[in-house]
């Protein structure tokens, strides 16, 4: 077993609900916290066992922590961040790893200089979904994928009018803060990718940002659209991910995906294919075709076509079990690292930073209104 000592930072929702996975990845144990709002910091701190909340400084410092869990509003990361590579410590830190692309470079130089982990809490790609929907678009089992989304429909009920989401100086906007996660997991699917335009609407009356959309070219031709606005009740709150193949389209739900609809013409060994990549699916045939009919075109080519399926996958996940799953994923490949530095990681280092060179370049773009 590994052990690995864990000094956290900050007390909100999220970091505690982050750190509660954590904890229950073999070898991982909480040993100091910091938060800035001491009577609700201390309250937390004896939830998990401690008997005090330390000051930021004083807990990077601690001999006794290993690795220092980050989870403060993200004009705090990149000094907290590098406060903590200096000092030794490996670090996992929620999204965004900083602010800025030169902010982000110094940090992961830094932690290549001391051999310390330095990763953003990106823990998409460990969702098997993700995993199946790479075999999917690198077989070309359904063709090739031309075009897609993102649509992120979110809430803002707990987003007061001064709250530190809506100053771009705190957060960076709602691409820095809100949209690496996506540009993470689409540069898992089609590689890298440029922004070729991008836009920004504010709210009439007092200027803030609530709505972006950019697309993105990706190296086999695809476009992809990202779209996130904080304009709804949270009970409205919806989130999708389309995309389009040559012979078919895919569906996923949530933000964290737990559902996928595929509908496709296939022949039947794609039909065999699809089984294989998203076993124990429930699979529809909607048509079967027989003799000529079996013939179709698109682009100028033209496909064999057995039947028209509609394929449903997860639709016995929950959302909030599978998020779980996730983290402790992440937390688990990450100390695995630490403990031998020739496995393979799922997330590095330059996931957060691509990310972030993704979101500053929609955000840059956005500003000037293409």
């Amino acid at each position: 077993m590994n052990r690995i000592r864990i000094g956290a930072i900050g007390t909100g929702g999220f970091g505690l609900f982050a750190l509660q996975q954590f904890l229950q990845v073999e070898g991982a144990e909480l040993v100091a916290m910091a938060g800035t709002h001491r009577e609700a910091a201390l309250a937390v701190a004896r939830r998990f066992g401690l008997a005090a909340n330390m000051e930021v400084e004083s807990l990077i410092q601690l001999d006794q922590v290993d690795l220092v869990y980050i989870a403060t509003p993200p004009f705090l990361h990149f000094a907290q961040v590098r406060a903590a590579l200096e000092a030794g410590k490996h670090v996992i830190c929620e999204k965004p790893l900083a602010l800025s692309l030169a902010q982000a470079d110094e940090l992961l130089q830094l932690a290549r200089a001391r051999d310390l982990l330095c990763v953003a809490n990106l823990m998409q790609r460990y969702n098997p979904l993700f995993e199946a929907v790479s075999q999917l678009i690198n077989s070309n089992v359904i063709g090739e994928c031309l075009h897609g989304w993102f649509d992120n429909a979110a809430g803002d009920e707990g987003l007061s009018a001064d709250h530190w989401f809506w100053d771009r100086a705190k957060s960076g906007g709602i691409f820095i803060e809100h949209g690496v996660h996506f540009f993470d997991l689409f540069e898992g699917w089609l590689g890298k990718g440029q922004v070729v335009s991008s836009q920004r609407s504010l709210r009439p009356g007092s200027g803030l940002e609530e709505q972006v959309q950019c697309v993105v070219r990706y190296g086999n031709g695809a476009l992809i659209n990202f779209y996130h606005g904080f304009t709804q009740p949270a009970r409205l709150e919806r989130q999708e991910f389309r995309l389009l193949f040559e012979r078919g389209e895919l569906t996923l739900e949530e933000w964290v995906p737990t559902r996928l609809r595929l509908r496709a013409v296939v022949d039947e060994e794609q039909s065999r294919r699809l089984m294989q990549i998203f076993p124990g699916a429930r699979l529809d045939v909607l048509e079967a075709y027989s003799g000529v009919k079996r013939l179709a075109r698109g682009r100028h080519k033209e496909f064999d076509n057995y039947q028209k399926i509609d394929l449903h996958d997860g639709l016995d996940v929950e959302k909030m079990r599978r998020y779980c799953e996730l983290l402790r994923a992440l937390f688990a490949d990450q100390v695995a690292w630490i403990a031998d530095r020739s496995h393979q990681r799922l997330i590095t280092e330059e996931n957060g930073r691509n990310s972030l060179a993704m979101a500053c370049a929609a955000t840059e773009l956005a500003e000037t209104g293409k």
